[in-house]
Order: C-alpha cells, then sequence, then structure tokens
C-alpha cells in the first residue's frame, strides 16, 4: 500500500510546533505597510496560530493530529503504545468471548 504524501505547498506556509499548534504568516502585514493604519497593523501581529476549525482541516492535507490555539492538549487523542494497543485488543476478544458464550446459553 502506497505512502500518504503531506500536502508541501501547506508545509512551507505554516510552522507546526512541538505541542501541535499550527503557527502561520498573516495575510496583508508583509509589503505596502504605509498605506495601513498602526491600529491594523498591531492587529495583524497579534495570535498567529490557527483555530481549530482551520487545524482540523489542515489535518486531512498533512495526514497527522493537530491542535487549534482554543484546544487543550488533553482533547488530542494520543496514538496507543504497543502495550496499551495489545490490552486493548486482548479485552475485546474477551468480551466477544462472553457475549458469544452468553448467546449460545439461551435456548
Amino acid at each position: 500500500m502506497p505512502k500518504n504524501k503531506s500536502h508541501k505547498a501547506s508545509l512551507k506556509r505554516i510552522r507546526i510546533t512541538k505541542t501541535g499548534k499550527v503557527k502561520h504568516n498573516r495575510a496583508f502585514g508583509k509589503h505596502l505597510r504605509s498605506s495601513k493604519s498602526s491600529k491594523r497593523l498591531r492587529r495583524l501581529r497579534t495570535d498567529k496560530f490557527m483555530a481549530s476549525p482551520e487545524a482540523k482541516r489542515l489535518e486531512r492535507l498533512l495526514f497527522r493530529r493537530l491542535r487549534g490555539r482554543d484546544q487543550a492538549r488533553a482533547t488530542l487523542k494520543r496514538s496507543p503504545t504497543p502495550a496499551e494497543r495489545k490490552k486493548a485488543q486482548a479485552d475485546k476478544k474477551a468480551r466477544t468471548a462472553e457475549t458469544k458464550s452468553k448467546s449460545a446459553a439461551r435456548p
């Protein structure tokens, strides 16, 4: 099966922090600044982290989990460790075996 390729154009325009937040540059803030008001330029400097809905949309392009500026770290699901995965599979098998034995016991 082929590997998923991340969207290279998106990766060139953003930075992903260690905590999973998406940092980006704002539009309209780099050139022709003399015609823009000081208030507008100050607003363009603030909060360069992507909002949660936008980060969620970007996840599909990059094939990885991200987090937005208003999303807590705890809300992201961690990938289970191999030991946790084995334990979950064993629990699932035990539950299915238990339900099968109950259904077989019924007349």
